[in-house]
């Protein structure tokens, strides 16, 4: 089992950057995919980017492509998006989400462990 803690979240203007952290416990980070998915309000959970165990397979929303860069150092339990280009669309709580096997990365359901969730908002 592991435990997910985001932070880094806050309010910036359209064109600004954001590094978002997730802390995980345990001593098996590297045995579990990691990904983030955001929740707008109104609308449902949406994938935004996954990252495999090793971090050599990196996945991305449409929405985000070229903007976000996902990323994970192993050795100290952590996992990041990076978020560059802000838009105002972009405003949603993000949450960090984990799990040793995943079968549709894009689906909130394959994932058993999440964070609490950290507040990204985008003004115009």
């Amino acid at each position: 089992q592991v435990q997910l803690v985001e932070t880094g979240g806050g309010l910036v203007q359209a064109g600004g950057s954001l590094r978002l952290s997730c802390a995980a416990s345990g001593r098996t980070f590297s045995s579990y995919n990691m990904a983030w998915f955001r929740q707008a309000p109104g609308k449902e959970r949406e994938f935004v980017a996954h990252i495999s165990r090793s971090g050599g397979i990196v996945d991305y929303a449409d929405s985000v492509k070229g903007r976000f860069t996902i990323s994970r150092d192993n050795a100290k339990n952590m996992a990041y998006l990076q978020m560059n280009s802000l838009k105002p669309e972009d405003t949603a709580i993000y949450y960090c989400a984990a799990d040793t096997y995943i079968v549709n990365m894009l689906k909130a359901e394959d994932y058993r462990y999440w964070g609490q969730g950290t507040q990204v908002t985008v003004s115009s």
